[in-house]
């Protein structure tokens, strides 16, 4: 058999029904109705999360039971305050282990697994106990951000909400991103940062089915939190961008050291998270340790403990000075790698824009000019989009957190940057070596499907050996049985050479079973059975997908028109097209060679 060689359609009808860019149908709008109640619900456990960790602080810090902000460096507690982190730290530890296991960690890889391993299913008790926990822990001192933990809870009332109705497991997982979105523009007013996030850390593809109702939870969530009065940009920035050759140098020089400040902090959590596991003591003890090293932290830098919003405001205005940011980097690493890595609940993202706020306060008096803060807030997003391997979600996230669009180029420049030196050092970022330390491999690699791009024509056998209609039952067995015999089977065609169907040998079976005389034809057996066919304009996806389903190894194809065979094709055929995929991503080929004959360029010849 020789492959065929492909043809250019001449018409639309060969390639079979309702070929579009994105595959979408008008239930999409139903999933986005939808979105606006799961956003809603994010909004409010947005609102409750943060108002918990006020209350918690003050209860555990001041001892009274109101929601005043107040900074924890105003605690009477002296050196008592050592104990507070420890006595948040067992709390956790209980309701992890009477709870729900699910609450420790920092949420995001939590909810990763949760779409691609269970359905997108998460428990009731996931959505009630981890802000609770994640409450508890930053409002007793603990190096957390709220993101993380808002993103678990609202990405569990969009599947708790999804469960409740009939809907597929990716609508599902529509709904349940849809509310870690809603929950992030919830706390920080950062829609555009949210979308990005749902596209580059938890969807998984890239489809209007999806990007669509993720993108209104997002807003609804975003006008909501406006029509509650929560301020917007939370970290206002008024500084000027200066571009030149040397500022893109140093553009670049700010996500280098991100990238190895990011790697730097991935390795300290899972060094940490590995010592915590050789103690010969259960893991609901674990995180009162940590705790422990996070309240002796606190007396080097009181600045280190809880949320840090307040230094995240101090840094991009300039008002940060170098003798306090080294310290609260050192300090804030240490306590938030060994706090993360004893299993406590808290998210990554305020305490990475914390220490890379921190690293670019202390390299700004090496770089060339800029508006006081500048180096700060670019470090920041770097650090943020180098440890979590989404820059753009930490570029637009900087930009919606600060108002100033001016910072669009070197945050790019910066988180690119950081994001190329992450991917080439590290096999898997923080939130995915979770996931892979529990036995299961990620790929966030968008890629379009080669099969989704060939047709049938292109790979199928056009030189095909068929059997007529008139062979007989005896016949056909001494056919498939011969020595001589290339193939497992053969298309069954008529005089003017239209498919009847496929001979093979669980056709032959079946006929002898049942009592079929040997001098029967395979026509008259064959009469009235509808052949599984395939066509030369459809393309090997959906083949893929008939094949499978229908656990044959080959398919005729025939023309739509009159039904006349045309080729042969099967699960062959599209292993060389993976072959062929493969070999356009490792072969190098020059079309053109630089050298001179003559005096003229000359084209590069195989």
């Amino acid at each position: 058999m020789k492959p065929a060689k492909p043809d250019t359609l001449k018409t639309n009808s060969e390639t079979g029904p309702e070929l579009a860019d994105f595959s979408t149908s008008p239930r999409m709008l139903l999933i986005a109705l939808i979105a606006v109640v799961v956003a809603t619900g994010g909004v409010a456990a947005g609102v409750a999360l943060l108002k918990l960790i006020r209350l918690a602080t003050n209860i555990a810090y001041f001892g009274q039971f109101n929601l005043a902000d107040r900074p924890l460096s105003a605690s009477p507690l002296g050196l008592w305050a050592v104990l507070v982190p420890v006595a948040g730290a067992l709390v956790i530890g209980l309701m992890a282990r009477y709870g729900s296991e699910k609450i420790r960690g920092h949420g995001i890889p939590e909810a990763i697994e949760a779409i691609l391993l269970g359905r997108s299913r998460m428990d009731v008790r996931v959505a009630v106990l981890k802000p609770l926990s994640s409450a508890v822990v930053i409002g007793t001192g603990g190096p957390f951000g709220a993101e993380g933990p808002i993103i678990m809870t609202g990405g569990a009332i969009g599947s708790l909400i999804a469960q409740l109705l009939p809907v597929s497991d990716t609508e599902r997982k529509t709904l349940l991103v849809a509310g870690a979105a809603a929950g992030m523009t919830t706390v920080f007013g950062t829609p555009i940062a949210a979308i990005m996030l749902a596209v580059e850390l938890l969807l998984f593809e890239w489809s209007p089915r999806s990007f669509i109702p993720v993108a209104v939870a997002a807003i609804v969530a975003a006008v909501e939190r406006t029509a509650l009065h929560m301020p917007t940009p939370l970290f206002p920035f008024a500084g000027e961008v200066q571009v030149s050759a040397l500022a893109l140098g140093s553009w670049v020089m700010i996500g280098v050291l991100a990238g190895l400040l990011s790697g730097l902090l991935t390795q300290m959590v899972y060094a940490c998270e590995d010592a915590f596991l050789k103690l010969p003591i259960h893991w609901m003890w674990w995180p009162m340790l940590g705790g422990l090293v996070v309240g002796l932290g606190g007396l080097i830098a009181p600045n280190a403990l809880g949320v840090g919003y307040d230094n995240i405001t101090q840094m991009p205005q300039g008002h940060m000075l170098v003798s306090a940011a080294a310290p609260l980097l050192v300090v804030k690493a240490v306590i938030w790698s060994v706090a993360l890595g004893s299993g406590t609940s808290g998210g990554v993202l305020a305490p990475l824009l914390i220490m890379g706020g921190a690293m670019g306060t202390l390299l700004g008096g090496y770089m060339p000019w800029g508006s006081p803060g500048f180096w700060a807030l670019l470090a920041m997003a770097a650090v943020m989009g180098g440890t979590m391997r989404s820059p753009l979600t930490a570029t637009f996230f900087a930009v919606e957190l600060t108002g100033n669009t001016h910072m669009l180029l070197p945050l790019i420049a910066a988180c690119g940057t950081a994001h190329a030196v992450t991917v080439l050092l590290m096999r898997r970022s923080i939130l995915t070596e979770k996931v892979a330390r529990r036995g299961h491999h990620i790929v966030r690699e968008y890629r379009i499907d080669p099969f989704a791009l060939t047709r049938v024509q292109a790979m199928m056998t056009t030189a095909v050996e068929t059997v007529p209609m008139d062979l007989t039952v005896h016949g056909a067995a001494r056919l498939l049985t011969h020595p001589a015999t290339r193939h497992p089977s053969f298309p069954v065609v008529d005089a003017a050479g239209r498919v009847l169907g496929v001979l093979d040998p669980p056709a032959v079976l079946r006929w002898r079973r049942a009592g079929t005389h040997r001098s029967t034809t395979v026509g008259a057996l064959l009469a009235g059975v509808k052949p599984v066919l395939a066509y030369p304009g459809e393309y090997l996806d959906s083949l893929a997908d008939r094949l499978s389903t229908l656990n044959v190894a080959h398919l005729p194809v025939v023309a739509r028109q009159g039904r006349r065979l045309v080729g042969y094709v099967g699960w062959k055929d599209l292993m060389r097209m993976r072959a062929q995929s493969q070999a356009a991503e490792q072969q190098r080929t020059a079309f053109f060679a630089l050298g001179r004959r003559g005096g003229e360029v000359v084209a590069a010849r195989k």
